[in-house]
């Protein structure tokens, strides 16, 4: 049955988020991507959550690597998020946008040295032509920024999978699951319950 209550699935996405924070696990905001080439090929990788408010769900990438291309020709996405400890996912199916050059910014300024300079070096998706070139690329990168802070490189930035709807599951005994369905409208938020 559906209804339009209007009621956000962020809380509950934050509650459970806390949940698997406390379990102490390694990467609690590990998540699942799948873009699409503009003819509809589909690829997944996994990636880690940075941030999520009410616009969405950020991660930050290299803008020429196979999802920053796809994403660019196909802007819509799918996350999934699998907390095995609680047997608990949460889908996301919705476009993508940048998130904005101050966003990006201050994001990137707040990352450790070492993983500046490897956002430079890398030429993230692309074929690998020498096993030395990416060390060497990062010793290039390390002494052209020594003593110096290190900018933002211009392909890499911020997107934003701003969430249709919002699934959470959560494993049910003998695979009768609980399944609760979010649907954004023009109105807020509907919810259904879906058979397992």
């Amino acid at each position: 049955m559906s209804e339009q209550n209007n009621i956000s699935p962020f809380p509950l996405f934050c509650q459970w988020y806390e949940e698997v924070q406390k379990l102490g696990l390694k990467e609690p905001a590990a998540a699942t991507i799948a873009t699409a080439t503009k003819d509809g090929i589909p690829s997944a990788r996994i990636l880690l959550l940075k941030n999520f408010d009410e616009r969405g769900f950020c991660f930050y990438t290299n803008m020429s690597s196979r999802k920053g291309k796809e994403i660019h020709d196909n802007p819509n996405a799918a996350v999934c998020f699998f907390w095995d400890e609680v047997i608990r996912q949460v889908r996301i199916e919705g476009t993508v946008e940048r998130v904005s050059e101050k966003e990006s910014d201050d994001y990137f300024a707040r990352r450790d040295r070492g993983s500046q300079i490897g956002s430079w070096a890398s030429k993230q998706s692309h074929i690998m032509e020498n096993t030395e070139d990416l060390p060497s690329r990062v010793a290039e990168i390390a002494k052209e920024f020594e003593g110096k802070p290190i900018p933002r490189p211009f392909f890499w930035s911020g997107f934003r999978v701003v969430p249709k709807t919002i699934e959470f599951w959560q494993s049910g005994q003998f695979r009768l699951n609980t399944r609760v369905l979010y649907t954004k409208t023009n109105d807020g938020w509907k919810t259904d319950r879906l058979y397992p």
